[in-house]
Formats: C-alpha cells, structure tokens, sequence
C-alpha cells in the first residue's frame, strides 16, 4: 500500500474546536464491514452493539502535565519544553522537543518555575526526537515529579490550541474517565466518548471492560513521509498488558463472545502482544508496531475510533481493520453528514 491511498480532503470546519457537553451524546457512526451498511447514532447507543460477557478492551493511560513554559538563560527567551521520556530516573535526564528550538545548543540552562523552581542542562540535541536535557535537582524523583505535575501542563493538541484560546475545563475534558497510570503526551481519544453513566449500564448488561496501557507519544503524529508504508518505523512507546485483560480476552475468544477495541492505540497494544494467531500473552515492554493493509487482525471483532485526519497512522490502521475501500467511502460519507473530525470529533465503530 502507499501513502498516498490514504490522502482525501477535509473541509477545516469539520475539525472540533471542543467536545460536546455529555461525552456520550457525540454522534456515532456504525460501519458492518461485511455488508457496508452504515448506521447513524449517539455513542451512547454503543450499549446495544455489546452483548453479555462481550470483553471491551481500553488503555488506562494518562496524559502527563508534561508541557513546561520557562526561559533561557542570558536571553530569557521564553521557551516551551515538552517532556517526552525519562531516559534515567537518577541522572534527571529526559528526552524533550523545545520550542523555539533552533537556538538551542548544548550547555545551554534552561529555567522554570517561580524563582526558577527547576533548572535543566541541554545536553545533546541530534537525538530524532528533539532534544535530551538533564535537570539539575538534589531531591528525590518523588519530590521532582511533585514539582513538575504542579507547574506543568497538560500538552493538548497543537490544532486546539491554533482554533481557539485554551480553556481551563480543557485539561478535564482530554481525559478519559478511566485513566489511571500516568505517562502518555496524549489522551487515547477514541475513549473520551464513554460516560460513567455508560459505563454503570455495561456493567449492568454482563459486558466485561478491562484495561491495559500504552503510553501515547508524540510518534502517533508525526506526519509519515515515506509513499511505501512498508518503510515507515512508528517511534517506540511503552506499553503494559496484564495476565487479567489476557484471560477475558482468550475466555471471550474460546467462548465465542466478541472483543472490542477502544481505539488505535488500545488495538496497537493488543496486536504487539499476540504470540501467534489468535493468542494474546502479558507484555511489559516496548512496541513500535505500525499497522497498514494488508493486515490479518485475529483478536478483535470490533473497533471504536475517532475520524481521523487524512494520511494519519490512525486511520491508515482504521483502513487496516475495516479495509481501505471501504473507509475512504465511509469517511465521504462521514463527510457529506458533517460527522466532527479530529480529537474532540464523534466516534466511529466498526464491526
């Protein structure tokens, strides 16, 4: 497959500038891959497409107040350092993208904070993700990580931030309900649809919800720029699959009950786990798994995920899962009914 398949247009007034105000009430679009039939709802509907004892499968990730503002020193050039990964938990030494980074240079200090709570050192800047710094703090990481998630904030997509002026709520609303284990740069958005009145009537039903970990990175959006997929590497992302989410997914399988992914990152993490066709084991690691058709998925039966922008790994996957013909002419479709793009966008599932 090429890159350029996966191109089409979306008008930029169909991109969200912020979520609806019930998560649950955002539109849903239901595509059945075998006979292309297309259905129009409410996510909240998503309930009578679950059956009892159906296993529904979401990452637990939660994005990181990881965005610090702070100045250089000498200039005081204002700056924003966005942490990417802690690369040693006792040398302080995190890999970060900087803005405006092209006068940046190594041995250059970095302030931030009141009274420059934090001072970091650049200490490389040719790693492909931007810049490694390290911060020169005595404390314990417990206190460090304390003072980052005061000051920090929590990094929301560059596109919201261009369409409008970013509101308090918004560091609520770019959270999923059920996110427990810190760590990602960005939310998992298919997720941000399920209420917990949704989740209460799930329950209710028999429909078992797990959750396992992946931690999103700033991978998920860099724009692929190679035509042949086959040479396009996703950056590496840390990921956690328990034995529990293991067993209800292999009882669902052998008991012919249905699996549902919650997105393309939670879909990502379940495919890096399978040992061999059909069979999923606990994994604590890393994956850099990218997904493109063709592509034998042998889990899931079934897939909530946002609309996505045009060429983006996200719904390249998506095509992946529902086959490509099919998606670009439900996207046109999604289109022509002016269905909302985009992280605070509706939802899609595909069966």
């Amino acid at each position: 497959m090429k890159l350029s398949q996966f191109r089409f247009n979306l008008p930029k007034e169909l991109i969200a500038e912020k979520p609806v105000r019930n998560r649950d009430e955002a539109r849903l679009l239901v595509l059945h891959r075998e006979s292309g039939e297309v259905e129009h709802r409410l996510f909240k509907d998503f309930i009578e497409y679950v059956d009892e004892d159906d296993v529904v499968v979401a990452n637990n990730t939660r994005v990181f107040p990881s965005l610090l503002e702070g100045e250089k020193e000498k200039t005081g050039a204002r700056i924003e350092v966005l942490l990417l990964r802690e690369l040693n938990e006792d040398m302080r030494l995190w890999d970060v993208i900087v803005d405006p980074a092209r006068k940046i240079r190594i041995g250059n200090k970095l302030y931030f904070g009141t009274n420059d709570a934090l001072v970091a050192e650049v200490v490389d800047n040719t790693t492909s993700r931007g810049r490694t710094i390290r911060f020169l703090f005595d404390g314990s990481h417990e206190e460090f990580i304390s003072i980052v998630r005061g000051m920090g904030r929590v990094p929301l997509p560059d596109e919201l931030r261009r369409l409008r002026d970013i509101e308090k709520s918004d560091t609520e609303n770019y959270q999923t309900i059920y996110a427990k284990k810190e760590g990602s740069v960005a939310a998992p958005i298919a997720g941000l649809h399920f209420s917990r009145e949704l989740l209460k009537r799930m329950e209710i039903k028999g429909v078992k919800w797990v959750e396992l970990t992946l931690h999103t990175g700033m991978g998920e959006f860099k724009p692929i720029e190679v035509e042949d997929l086959s040479k396009h590497r996703m950056d590496a992302e840390e990921m956690h699959v328990d034995q529990n989410v293991c067993e209800a997914i292999m009882n669902a399988k052998n008991s012919g009950k249905k699996v549902c992914c919650v997105g393309t990152t939670t879909m990502r993490a379940v495919e890096s786990a399978v040992t061999i066709p059909g069979t999923i084991r606990p994994y604590d690691g890393w994956t850099n798994k990218f997904i493109f058709p063709p592509y034998d998925f042998t889990i899931a039966d079934m897939m909530v995920t946002n609309f996505h922008h045009s060429m983006s790994s996200q719904f390249i996957m998506a095509s992946a899962f529902a086959g490509p013909e099919l998606l670009m002419e439900t996207y046109q479709t999604a289109i022509k009914e002016k269905y909302r793009f985009s992280t605070y966008g509706d939802a899609m599932l595909i069966l």
